[in-house]
């Protein structure tokens, strides 16, 4: 003989609560959003599969046998458990499913935006809340679970993975070059159009310091038209306002898609510094969060490799090495040396060792 299931469904028992609560099957049924027929019907498997009468039907009402009683409070218990741990479940999926995720102003805008379509396509149920900012303080605030920010990959109490490093070389549109054949050189470059930055972070980067690292003649550069933010300076370039200073990966795009180019090909100037995925050591993972991680990481392992000599080496090849550079792990122990937000200078070179970025 076939040995009964020990548990009825669970509809069964739902029924029945709502039976025993409301005193009558129509209140039942109006409470669970069925008919009374169902209602009756799934009572009466509830009674088949105990083989004991639960309730004694009258006209309009019902009311428990013993059996039924000796049932209600744990069915009601039971249910009660299973309604707070499904309470608990849904409020848990409503915060997790959303990552808050910040970045420096010019890697949310020229990194982060052309990539988010592709990702909420394939996550349709993960929800990025992006904070761009360039001041590092809010960028890493108490409600902030992933940020890219620049740095040497040393946060007190982060875990850092360097996305992509920092390499600078000079972009403008294709006509500009047109009309400026001259910008090809580095000599006629400096004569021309600069774009500058200006901001409180007097350490990111100029045309100066940048023409320094290629070891240029000392000189006067040309009139600069200058913006407070990198997004703006590049765009200004793309319009063809003049030259502006590029980074490797912000840029990326806009050189694939004709509207920047390279007017002095791959001379370039590269940082120990880098773009690393921050995250604090002491909060709890979740799967959403894990999956943002993942594809930030992957987006990384994907980039185009920029190969050249670090600022202030000179003990490494020329430009044009394409040596491989291990992501690493920082469990920091020092102060972070950022240098601010968005596209940023070198600083003090540290290392000597030859990095693709």
């Amino acid at each position: 003989m076939k040995q009964k299931k020990l548990l009825p469904p669970l509809d069964y028992l739902r029924a029945f609560e709502a039976a025993a609560i409301h005193g009558s099957f129509a209140g039942a049924a109006r409470s669970l959003s069925i008919s009374e027929t169902s209602i009756s019907r799934k009572v009466r498997l509830l009674e088949l599969h105990y083989d004991v009468p639960l309730f004694v039907r009258g006209h309009r009402s019902i009311t428990l046998t013993p059996q039924g009683e000796r049932l209600l409070a744990p069915v009601r218990n039971a249910l009660d458990h299973l309604r707070e741990a499904s309470r608990g479940m849904l409020a848990q999926a409503g915060r997790d499913d959303v990552v808050n995720l910040a970045a420096t102003n010019s890697v949310a805008s020229l990194w982060l935006m052309p990539r988010l379509r592709r990702f909420t396509r394939a996550n349709p149920r993960v929800r990025i809340r992006l904070t761009a900012s360039d001041n590092d303080a809010e960028c890493l605030g108490d409600g902030i679970d992933l940020a890219i920010l620049r740095g040497d990959g040393d946060w007190p109490g982060y875990s850092a993975r360097m996305l992509f490093g920092e390499t600078v070389f000079p972009v403008c549109s294709p006509d500009y070059l047109r009309r400026h054949p001259e910008a090809a050189t580095l000599e006629g470059l400096r004569k021309l159009d600069l774009i500058e930055i200006a901001n409180q972070h007097t350490e990111w980067m100029n045309w100066r310091g940048w023409l320094e690292a290629q070891d240029a003649a000392a000189g006067p550069v040309g009139g600069a038209t200058v913006f407070n933010t990198y997004p703006l300076a590049i765009q200004a370039a793309a319009d063809g306002l003049g030259i502006a200073l590029g980074w490797g990966h912000l840029v990326d795009r806009m050189l694939e898609n004709g509207e920047l180019v390279r007017p002095v090909g791959d001379v370039n100037a590269r940082t120990h510094f880098g773009y690393y995925l921050l995250r604090r050591e002491d909060r709890e993972s979740f799967p959403e969060l894990r999956i943002v991680a993942d594809w930030l990481l992957a987006e990384s392992a994907a980039r185009q490799r920029y190969g050249a000599r670090p600022v202030g080496d000179s003990s490494v090849p020329s430009q044009g090495s394409d040596e491989a550079i291990r992501d690493r792990d920082v469990t920091a122990s020092q102060s972070p040396r950022t240098g601010g937000g968005s596209p940023t200078g070198p600083g003090p070179s540290r290392s000597k060792r030859e990095r693709e970025t």
